[in-house]
């Protein structure tokens, strides 16, 4: 028989106990799971009677198997009787073991009470971004920079946007340091991939000059040895190559498209942006509508499910990282970061998802939303074709009624109600919001459709597709 006490933070306290007799039969069980470990001179390994192993090792030598095997079916059954929602591991205390048995507590932190305020008809800004003529250019002018060419120059120095070949080799108090020294690296001139100063002081030079620079490092540099440090760097340019940009006209068009004229291109690529700019409007009022729901909320969000979604955070990190080939570990040696740190950085945004989760689950259950048979049927077949497999296989690999498909498809329903219940009002232009930074939308780019020459220089110059039939994927939500 369990006794559940409440305590502070949403932890519960649940007491159990275990007869002697359920005990001595743990023992046992402890006792022929470990028996190969066990040696008594006169008896060969693993043959030694239970009795002796008690008299020569003591009763103790068993208790750790012997209260797994009594915990942890006991724990099940408490929390599957009481439905008791768990967030945390449970802590272990033995109040007391040895002849009267096992008695133990076992304390958890489990989902907080959600007291809702006011969630239907909340109040809140929405604006679209107006897609300008400016917007369209930029883009074009993108994709002219994505297919640039390098021509060699000898009959000037070099300037911003050229890149030069360098050898370099950098001294701190006149000693070259690890890591200091590269030979025929290829720098573009104001990409900023090199420390403050450098790419400066190499403008104006000219081929075949060898020179020397001074620059400091930053304080917040990954190296130890190097932040804030001033070094010298002796340089030697071998070779000036110009950016040079493919004429904008109808075969440039067709070249790096699949339309035929550039009136065609633009139109195109301003009406993905005002697709893109619609779908930022629509992400931020669903995210801005549970922020109002919540601030109605009350409800005390228990350290153990931010650290959970914290960690949960830190792993899709990594994922993507991995996936485009990089290690958030070595990323974040690079940046001069701990893990420790990086995982606390994270915390606003993950108390604020642990927030929006509890309420949209209270939502639910308050308008008591449900996942249709019909809902749940077409969630599998979206997910057998995005997985391009075979809807039956998909039906078979997730279960009947899996219960993670129909708790997305609740979450999402009653997001969507949330957000059809509220009103949207005109965005406040006071002081506060002009000093708001304005989010960065990610309009869809028009891209080649032959491969470039050119290197991309950074992430944000990487090529991307334009068709005449539009395929554009919605951004997700940010909840």
């Amino acid at each position: 028989m369990a006794t559940i006490e409440k305590k502070e933070k949403s932890q519960v306290a649940i007491a159990l106990e275990a007869s002697r007799e359920e005990f001595a039969a743990a023992l046992k069980k402890s006792y022929n799971k470990n028996k190969k470990r066990f040696q008594v001179p006169g008896f060969r390994k693993g043959k030694v009677p239970y009795e002796l192993v008690v008299k020569y090792y003591g009763e103790g030598i068993l208790y750790e198997d012997a209260i797994d095997e009594i915990v942890n079916p006991a724990y099940v059954e408490v929390v599957k009787e009481n439905d008791l929602k768990v967030v945390s591991r449970p802590e272990l205390e033995v109040k007391e073991i040895g002849e009267n048995g096992l008695k133990y507590v076992l304390t958890v932190t489990v989902q907080p009470e959600v007291k809702l305020g006011k969630y239907e008809g909340v109040e809140v800004p929405y604006s679209e971004r107006e897609v300008k003529d400016e917007d369209v250019d930029a883009e074009i002018e993108r994709m002219r920079k994505r297919n640039s060419t390098l021509e060699n120059v000898e009959d000037r120095a070099a300037q911003n946007g050229d890149t030069v070949v360098i050898d370099y080799e950098g001294f701190k108090d006149g000693v070259a340091f690890e890591g200091g020294k590269g030979d025929g690296y290829s720098l573009k001139l104001g990409s900023n991939s090199f420390i403050p100063g450098f790419e400066d002081q190499v403008v104006g030079h000219n081929i075949g000059e060898e020179f020397s620079i001074t620059v400091k490092f930053p304080d917040e540099y990954h190296s130890e040895e190097l932040k804030g440090a001033d070094a010298t760097f002796n340089i030697k340019i071998h070779n000036i190559k110009a950016e040079i940009l493919p004429e904008l006209d109808d075969e440039f068009v067709k070249d790096v498209s699949e339309f035929d004229t550039l009136d065609e291109l633009k139109a195109d690529i301003k009406k993905n942006q005002q697709e893109a700019a619609a779908n930022d409007a629509k992400n931020t009022f669903i995210n801005e509508t549970l922020r109002v729901v919540a601030e109605n909320t009350e409800v005390e969000i228990p350290d153990a499910m931010v650290n959970n979604e914290i960690e949960n955070m830190a792993q899709e990190q990594a994922a993507k990282m991995s996936q485009q080939g990089f290690e958030l570990n070595m990323y974040l040696q690079y940046i001069g970061q701990t893990m420790d740190q990086y995982k606390e950085s994270l915390r606003p945004m993950a108390e604020i998802r642990v927030k929006n989760n509890l309420v949209i689950e209270a939502v639910a259950n308050e308008i008591k939303m449900e996942a249709t048979a019909e809902e749940y049927d077409a969630e599998v077949e979206s997910m057998a074709k995005a997985y391009n497999m075979d809807k039956a296989d998909i039906a078979k690999a997730l279960g009947e009624d899996n219960p993670y498909i129909k708790e997305n498809i609740v979450r999402r329903k009653t997001v969507e109600f949330l957000t059809d219940k509220a009103i949207k009002t005109e965005p406040k232009a006071d002081a506060e919001a002009e000093e708001k930074p304005a989010k960065k939308t990610a309009a869809k780019k028009t891209t080649t459709k032959k491969a470039s020459t050119k290197k991309a220089e950074d992430a944000e110059e990487a090529p991307k597709k334009t068709t005449k039939k539009s395929t554009k994927k919605a951004a997700e939500s940010e909840e």
